[in-house]
């Protein structure tokens, strides 16, 4: 997969698709699944930013149940188990306990009566073909058993745990990829790094978007029939001044903290003064998350403070003390913004995950304009689905129903406790397996023919193959590409400057760059691995 900006300057689409997140390259996925031409942009690369920067979770909501909101808890397990069976290489499932202190027997029969509801509503989670990806009902712990299955809980006020599960993505970034690469198999053209500057309008009507490209810079139109916004939390920024009105998203920013491996196989939900966190083991290393606080500052400018990092875990060790999480023990922080639909409400914890998709022919008397904001990763797979049934009835094309919820990835494996073929050969197999599915034989023919790329680079397991078949396969154009989201090397905290070195020499000598190129791009990667304030 290649970019290919003449088809995009040439042709003119049924649909161009802005944004590459993982709701536009749903969408995209889904169109071409049903024939129709489509064009994807994003601005910078895909699943950059909030598909990137959340707590790596596909989940029912346990806790929308508290709002009553039943339809979204229902939607959202049954695109859990759609994603479990499309993309097992990528979602599995993980056991979280949620503990229980002394609060008297009450907090314990609420509990028990939710996750039983839960379970209610997940009565499809054995629908699977693979028996290792079936979902148990929840369960109660005592005491003992609770702290023997999950140490950091050691507390002398602890009543026990309930044990329930959802599941967990080894790698966003790389299930967002993984629907693009399908778009493009069949016939889509997507294109990173290209920024959509304006909307094309005729009169009230909307073909397309002049887009920029931001690795050259040269400008060039992109027509279509029908255009979908699909920005995340920009949509507002991008519409506003475009349209005579704007959706007034609702921000919401997470703080997650890559922490030293210190889990047991479980994950926790804890209950906080203002919500929950989570205590997530993820690869080897521990995910700490997440904040939910309203935000009004600029969508391209989000980070991680050191006033945040310090709050957060004095919250995570004042309840679960055992766990003693140090400052020293932090690889690396990430932050992200959720685009909530506004309710009026500026409580973003309590508003609602659903998502708002908008034909502007109605809102904005302005034809061949679609915009889908709000919903969560676990739905954006139904919510395109959605998107592609508005946007066929307005090309008025008769197209075939969405195969999306059984087609699989292209790396989807058969039974995730057998590694694919050919796996074995690398030094880290299960890592390797987890990112690349059945699309290792990609890795083993670029390792055959040269093995200097099938040894590790570092100490995580990651080879050079990756980033070959990074940049000739998975339109990789940056090193913050490769490092940050094509492969693993980067996302547990700084692999270490030779392991960085390597990488960089590998990507300036396909791509063709200057040491002068390839040491901005190492050093365009410093702030991703700030962890305290003398990093520079």
């Amino acid at each position: 997969m290649r970019r290919d900006l003449k088809r995009l300057a040439d042709e003119c689409f049924d649909l161009l698709v802005i944004g590459g997140g993982i709701t536009g390259a749903a969408i995209a996925r889904d169109a071409a699944l049903r024939g129709l031409l489509v064009a994807l942009v994003e601005k910078d690369d895909f699943a950059g930013a909030t598909s990137a920067h959340n707590s790596k979770l596909i989940h029912g909501g346990l806790r929308y149940l508290r709002n009553r909101e039943f339809g979204l808890v229902r939607e959202s397990l049954r695109e859990r188990r759609i994603w479990q069976r499309i993309a097992p290489h990528l979602v599995r499932p993980l056991p979280f306990l949620i503990p229980v202190f002394d609060d008297g027997l009450r907090t314990r029969l609420v509990l028990g009566a939710g996750l039983g509801l839960y379970d209610l509503l997940s009565f499809d989670r054995g629908w699977l073909a693979d028996p290792d990806q079936r979902l148990p009902g929840h369960a109660w712990l005592d005491r003992r058993a609770a702290i023997a299955a999950e140490p950091a809980l050691a507390s002398r006020n602890l009543a026990g745990a309930f044990r329930y599960y959802d599941a967990q993505m080894y790698s966003p970034e790389r299930l967002a990829l993984e629907c693009v690469l399908d778009a493009a198999d069949n016939g889509a053209v997507p294109a990173n790094h290209l920024a959509a500057q304006s909307l094309l309008r005729r009169g009230d009507s909307v073909e397309g978007a002049s887009v920029r490209d931001t690795i050259t810079g040269d400008v060039f139109d992109v027509r279509a029939s029908l255009t979908i916004v699909a920005v995340g939390p920009w949509a507002d920024q991008f519409l506003s001044g475009r349209l005579h009105g704007q959706h007034r998203l609702l921000l919401s920013k997470g703080i997650h903290l890559v922490m030293a491996q210190r889990m047991h196989g479980h994950a926790l939900t804890v209950a906080a003064e203002h919500g929950h966190f989570f205590v997530l083991p993820w690869r080897n290393s521990t995910i700490l998350g997440t904040t939910d606080t309203p935000f009004d500052g600029n969508a391209d400018c989000v980070s991680v403070d050191e006033t945040e990092i310090e709050t957060f875990l004095a919250g995570v060790n004042t309840h679960l003390p055992a766990a003693a999480f140090e400052r020293s023990q932090l690889r690396a922080t990430y932050a992200g913004l959720r685009p909530l639909v506004a309710d009026g409400s500026h409580d973003t914890y309590d508003a609602s995950r659903h998502a708002e998709l908008t034909d502007h022919a109605r809102r904005d008397r302005v034809t061949g304009l679609i915009s889908a904001i709000g919903g969560k990763w676990t739905t954006s797979r139904h919510l395109a689905e959605k998107v592609v049934d508005m946007a066929s009835a307005k090309l008025g094309r008769r197209v075939e129903r969405s195969s999306t919820a059984n087609r699989r990835l292209p790396g989807a494996v058969d039974r995730i406790t057998q590694w694919p073929a050919g796996a074995e050969a690398f030094p880290d197999p299960g890592r390797l397996a987890r990112l690349y599915g059945a699309r290792i034989p990609a890795l083993t023919a670029l390792a055959t023919k040269q093995p200097a790329l099938g040894l590790p680079m570092g100490m995580r397991g990651d080879i050079g193959a990756q980033v070959i078949l990074a940049i000739r396969e998975e339109m990789a154009l940056t090193l913050e590409d490769v490092v940050m989201r094509r492969t693993g090397i980067g996302q547990e905290g700084h692999p270490g400057p030779d392991t960085l070195e390597a990488v960089a020499t590998i990507v300036a000598s396909e791509l063709g760059w200057s040491e002068i190129r390839k040491r901005a791009e190492i050093d365009a990667l410093v702030p991703f691995f700030r962890t305290s304030r003398s990093d520079t």
